[in-house]
């Protein structure tokens, strides 16, 4: 049996245009190369409307010597994609998969889909090279760029129901920055975003007293919240940072006094906070200036981190075998969904170079994604002992 090419695997995946929550037969083409290598897959459709159904896959293997108490590692990623968006800037179809100068163009390439071919391309070599001790998974989600509802989370229920959980797990996300090697993650921050509303009573500018201006007190509540420093970030962790993202009043009037006024705001904290510390410092707030206000919170994730150890040396050598690059260790950037999979095991992110990712244009370097495999490759004859 030939081995499969990382690189015409990331363009068939490309190819279907999966943009959360479709499908678009992504998973078929990663549980068909999957199943071909021997491993068992199962397939496990999730949720409902408006954010599902999402269909997600978790293939196992599991080697001569898994009875014997040896290693459950594992891979981890999403099949799933942001919109192309304006079709019109794209140099080529975003879903065509083209190879131009050297890179892979198309929706996915870096984010993530470039990873995931390379994961399992990495796999088929290592298993070519004898057999499997431990035992080796996929926990692939098509539910990451979206709510994040109906995807790792519930498969991760699911895998501790079964008696699944991997001992360490690696995931495929974008983390280099200028080089493919030059950066992995240990952890991320946390992310809250919050609703305020705050009510007040409608009247004419000329009689105020007549009136319950309620933007008056969401600015003094505004101004209140982005005036407390957080924190000053510590040594693995850059400081938290709170941003007001929406501002709406919607009065179309110069002459009336609203009845309401509304603000959006994102919290990306560190690991010196909690969303529940966080939320009540917010609600708190809130009733200060307003005590009839309104305010709805969604916590996206909690942050975390994977102190330096056995698994990001494990990896972080493999990346130096490879590359002859050490990798920052950090925790920059948005959340991921090794969020959700550190309560189960130590969890690190290495992949592609993601400048492109989520843009026009997005793409891979075809020696970055062959270089990828590589490292994968290493990790797995490191990791499987």
């Amino acid at each position: 049996m030939s081995l499969p090419d990382p690189v015409a695997l990331t363009q068939e995946l490309i190819r279907c245009p999966s943009v959360t929550p479709a499908d678009e037969g992504a998973l078929d083409v990663l549980e068909r190369a999957l199943a071909e290598l021997g491993f068992a897959c199962t397939r496990l459709p999730f949720g409902h409307e408006p954010d599902g159904p999402v269909d997600n896959l978790f293939a196992t293997l599991a080697g001569a010597h898994r009875g014997l108490g040896g290693p459950h590692f594992a891979f981890a990623g999403h099949s799933d994609v942001v919109p192309a968006g304006d079709m019109a800037g794209w140099s080529e179809d975003p879903f065509a998969a083209e190879v131009k100068d050297g890179f892979i163009v198309g929706r996915g390439a870096a984010d993530m889909k470039g990873a995931l071919a390379a994961m399992i391309a990495a796999t088929a070599r290592h298993l070519a090279k004898g057999p499997l001790v431990g035992r080796l998974s996929f926990i692939i989600t098509g539910d990451e760029e979206g709510p994040a509802t109906f995807g790792t989370t519930m498969m991760l229920d699911w895998m501790e129901a079964q008696g699944l959980v991997p001992d360490l797990c690696l995931v495929g996300e974008p983390t280099s920055q200028h080089k493919l090697g030059d950066m992995m993650k240990i952890g991320r921050r946390g992310s809250l975003n919050a609703w305020i509303t705050v009510n007040g009573a409608q009247g004419h500018v000329g009689y105020p007293h007549m009136a319950d201006n309620p933007i008056t007190r969401l600015v003094a509540i505004l101004s209140d919240l982005k005036a407390r420093v957080l924190d000053e970030g510590n040594d693995w962790f850059q400081a938290s940072n709170l941003e007001i993202t929406d501002l709406a009043v919607g009065n179309p009037a110069t002459n009336l006094i609203p009845a309401q006024a509304r603000a959006r705001l994102n919290i990306r904290f560190n690991n010196e906070h909690t969303g529940a510390s966080l939320s009540d410092w917010i609600r708190t707030t809130v009733a200060t200036h307003a005590p009839a206000g309104h305010v709805e919170i969604k916590i996206s994730g909690e942050a975390f981190l994977t102190e330096p150890g056995a698994l990001s040396a494990l990896v972080s050598t493999a990346i130096t075998d490879v590359t002859g690059l050490t990798p920052d260790l950090s925790t920059t950037g948005g959340t991921s969904d090794a969020r959700f999979i550190r309560r189960l095991c130590p969890v690190v992110e290495f992949g592609l170079p993601g400048q492109s990712m989520h843009k026009v244009d997005e793409h891979a370097a075809v020696a970055d994604v062959e270089g990828l495999t590589a490292i994968y490759e290493a990790v797995l004859a490191r990791a499987l002992l």
